[in-house]
C-alpha cells in the first residue's frame, strides 16, 4: 500500500485535523476555556469548508479504485459541512446547559465523526469502503441519541436506533455477499460490467435497497424514525434528519449508477414502490400528529421519497437536483427545528396545540416556523418550491410513463403536505390560547442560526445561479 495516496483525501485529511484538535482542546484546555468549545468548533469546521470550497483540487482515484473524490463529491461535502455548521450554532445554547456542560467535548467529536463516515460513503467505489464508512456514520450517531443519558426517552430511542441500525447493516451485508459471490468483486465497475438479472442477483439488490431503507428512513422500513426523532436531543434530531440523510442519498444514488446500472429493471421496479408509499405514508401519518417533533419525523419521511425522485433520474440533472434539494431541505428543516428546540428549552412544550396563538407572544419565531412550513411544502417563491421543481424536471425528463406517474402522484402529494404544513401556521396565527408561550429571549446563537436559515429560504429560490454553480460541478 502507498500510504502517500492518503494525503490525496483532502476532504478527509482535513477533517480528521479537525477533529484531532478538538478533541485535544476539549482534554487539555484548563475549565474555564470549556465555554469557547462551540465557538472553536464552529471556526474550525468554518475553515476546513472554505478549503473545501476554494481549495484547488484534482478529480483523484485511489486505493486502486476504491476512493474516488472529484467536483460533484466536493460540492456534496460543502453541502454537509454547511448544515453541520448550523446545527452547531444551533446546539451552542444546549451544550451549555445542565449535564451536557461536561459533555459538550464528546458532542462536537461524535458528530464531526459521523460526518468522517458520511464523506467515505459519498467518496467510495467499492462495498467494503461504503460498509466502514456506513458504520463510522452510524454507531457514534447511537451515542449522540443517547447522550441526555439521564432522561428515559434519549437512551430508550438509542436503544431502538442501535437495533434498527444492526438490522439493516446485517440485510445490507448479507446483499453484498451474495453480490460478491455472483460477481466475484466489490468494486462498483467491476459489479456494472458483470451482473445479470439473476434471481440470486435480484434477492440482493433486494437487500441492499432494504438496507438502504433503514438509514433513509424509507416506507416500509420508516418505523424506527418517529420514536428516535421524538427522544433524541432537539439538536441531535435536527443533525440526523437532514446531514444524514442527505449523504445516504448521494451515496445510494452512486451505488445504484455505477454498481446496478445495467440491473435498472430491478432496481427501477423497487424503488417506484417505495417511492409511492413513502411519499403517501409520510404526508398521511403527518397529519395525525401532535407532538412537533414527531410531525418533522413523518415530514422527513416524505421529503425522503422525494429526494429519492432525483436518484431515479439517474441523470446529470438528477443528481445535481438531488445536492440542491438536500441543500434546501438543511436550511428549511433547521429553521424549523432551531424554533422548536428554543420553544422547548424555554417552555418545555412540544406539542402543536401548545404553538396556538403564539404569534401574539413571539412574532419572530413565528415568521421564522411559518417560513420554513412554506419552503418544506414548495410554496413559492421560497426555496422549497424550486427544489421540487426540479427534482420534478429531472425525473420528467427521462421520459418513460412510469415516471410521468410516478411524478403525478408525488404532485398529488404535495397538496396533502400543504395541509398539514398549515396546520402549524393556523396554530400559531390564527388560533388564541388561553395561556399561550411567553414570550421567548432568545440568546445570540439561537437568533444566528434563525436568520441564517431564513436568510437561506428566501435567497436559495430568488438566487437562480445556486443550481447552475452545481450542475456545473456535476457534469
Amino acid at each position: 500500500m502507498n500510504y502517500a495516496e492518503f494525503l490525496g483525501m483532502g476532504a478527509e485529511m482535513t477533517l480528521m485535523v479537525v477533529i484531532i484538535l478538538l478533541f485535544i482542546y476539549d482534554t487539555f484546555a484548563p475549565s474555564k476555556c470549556g465555554k469557547y468549545l462551540p465557538i472553536t468548533a464552529i471556526t474550525l469546521l468554518g475553515i476546513q469548508t472554505l478549503y473545501l470550497a476554494f481549495g484547488n483540487f484534482a478529480d483523484v482515484s485511489l486505493f486502486g479504485g476504491m476512493y474516488i473524490s472529484g467536483s460533484a463529491e466536493q460540492v456534496a461535502k460543502i453541502i454537509l459541512n454547511i448544515g453541520t455548521i448550523l446545527v452547531f450554532i444551533q446546539a451552542a445554547s444546549w451544550v451549555k446547559d445542565g449535564d451536557m456542560q461536561i459533555r459538550r467535548g464528546e458532542y462536537y467529536v461524535l458528530t464531526l465523526i459521523t460526518l468522517l463516515g458520511m464523506y467515505f460513503m459519498m467518496s467510495a467505489q467499492n462495498f467494503l469502503l461504503f460498509f466502514l464508512g456506513l458504520e463510522t456514520a452510524s454507531l457514534p450517531m447511537t451515542a449522540l441519541v443517547a447522550i441526555e443519558k439521564y432522561k428515559q426517552n434519549s437512551y430508550e430511542a438509542a436503544a431502538k436506533y442501535l437495533f434498527f441500525a444492526v438490522f439493516s447493516s446485517a440485510l445490507m451485508l448479507l446483499g453484498m455477499s451474495y453480490i460478491y459471490g455472483v460477481t466475484g468483486t466489490l468494486y462498483y465497475n467491476g459489479i456494472l460490467s458483470n451482473i445479470t438479472a439473476s434471481p440470486l442477483t435480484i434477492l440482493a439488490v433486494v437487500l441492499f435497497i432494504a438496507g438502504m431503507g433503514f438509514k433513509l428512513s424509507l416506507v416500509p422500513f420508516h418505523l424506527w424514525t418517529a420514536d428516535v426523532y421524538q427522544g433524541a436531543p432537539t439538536v441531535v434530531t435536527s443533525y440526523l434528519s437532514v446531514i444524514s440523510k442527505g449523504a445516504a442519498a448521494y451515496a445510494f444514488m452512486m451505488v445504484l449508477k455505477d454498481a446496478f446500472g445495467t440491473a435498472d429493471l430491478v432496481w427501477l421496479t423497487v424503488m417506484y414502490a417505495i417511492i409511492i408509499l413513502t411519499i403517501t405514508v409520510g404526508n398521511l401519518f403527518a397529519i395525525r400528529q401532535q407532538n412537533i417533533k414527531r410531525f418533522l419525523a413523518f415530514s422527513s419521511i416524505s421529503q425522503a421519497g422525494y429526494i429519492m425522485l432525483g436518484i431515479m433520474a439517474c441523470n446529470a440533472h438528477g443528481a445535481t437536483s438531488l445536492l440542491y434539494y438536500v441543500l434546501v431541505y438543511i436550511f428549511s428543516n433547521i429553521a424549523a427545528f432551531a424554533v422548536a428546540g428554543a420553544i422547548e428549552r424555554a417552555s418545555g412544550k412540544l406539542n402543536i396545540s401548545d404553538y396556538d396563538g403564539l404569534y401574539k407572544t413571539n412574532p419572530k419565531l413565528s415568521v421564522a416556523m411559518m417560513l420554513a412550513m412554506f419552503s418544506l411544502a414548495g410554496i413559492p417563491p421560497f426555496a422549497g418550491f424550486f427544489s421540487k421543481f426540479f427534482i420534478f424536471y429531472s425525473a420528467i425528463e427521462t421520459g418513460t410513463t412510469g415516471m410521468y406517474i410516478l411524478v403525478f402522484i408525488a404532485l398529488l402529494n404535495t397538496i396533502i403536505s400543504l395541509y398539514y404544513y398549515l396546520l402549524v401556521v393556523k396554530a400559531m396565527f390564527l388560533k388564541d390560547s388561553e395561556a399561550p408561550i411567553a414570550t421567548i429571549k432568545s440568546d445570540g446563537y439561537t437568533k444566528a442560526v434563525v436568520f441564517i436559515t431564513v436568510a437561506g429560504i428566501i435567497l436559495l429560490g430568488l438566487v437562480s445561479w445556486v443550481y447552475d454553480y452545481i450542475y456545473g460541478m456535476v457534469i
